[in-house]
């Protein structure tokens, strides 16, 4: 035997043995991989909905609508470059928040956001409403979601790293 015939059977025994080693390590499939998970989803307080229902009602709705549909073209900044008031229903991004930040907004306003180009005109409520109220307008807003965006905003508010107060 030749040693290039030498080289290609060493070669190919090399080989044949890998595909065997490897044989009993199977891939888990993408299913099977644990995704992270938030606690199971709680049950919203009627009563905090209701008195954040009118909270919301009195302090909220006539910039984010009675619905909390926003006003129009909320994605685009007006002229004078402010940001129109954004939807808090499913069509926004309200839900895609934890409760730590939702608050740090109602509470201070969108200018504490500190994001470079963005200008809000939501004012700062801290000396409005008391923390009770605040907490109840984010429990208001979060009855106003479907399951799927509730989920979510959970999720996000476990990995909030700004706590509303309370919790």
């Amino acid at each position: 035997m030749s040693l290039v015939n030498r080289i290609c059977l060493v070669a190919a025994l090399l080989m044949a043995g890998l595909l065997v080693a490897c044989a009993g390590n199977s891939v888990q499939p993408a299913a099977s991989i644990p995704r992270p998970s938030a606690p199971p989803l709680p049950t919203l307080d009627a009563q905090q909905v209701l008195l954040g229902a009118r909270v919301y009602r009195d302090n909220c709705a006539a910039c984010h609508g009675a619905d909390g549909e926003g006003q129009p073209d909320w994605k685009v900044p007006g002229p004078d470059g402010v940001y129109p008031a954004p939807p808090h229903d499913a069509s926004g991004h309200t839900w895609h928040h934890g409760d730590g930040l939702l608050y740090q907004i109602i509470n201070e306003g969108g200018a504490s956001l500190n994001v470079p180009d963005f200008k809000s005109n939501m004012p700062a409520f801290g000396s409005t409403l008391n923390d009770s109220d605040i907490q109840a307008v984010i429990e208001y807003l979060k009855s106003t979601w479907p399951e799927q965006e509730r989920q979510t905003q959970w999720l996000a508010s476990q990995n909030d790293r700004l706590p509303a107060p309370g919790q």
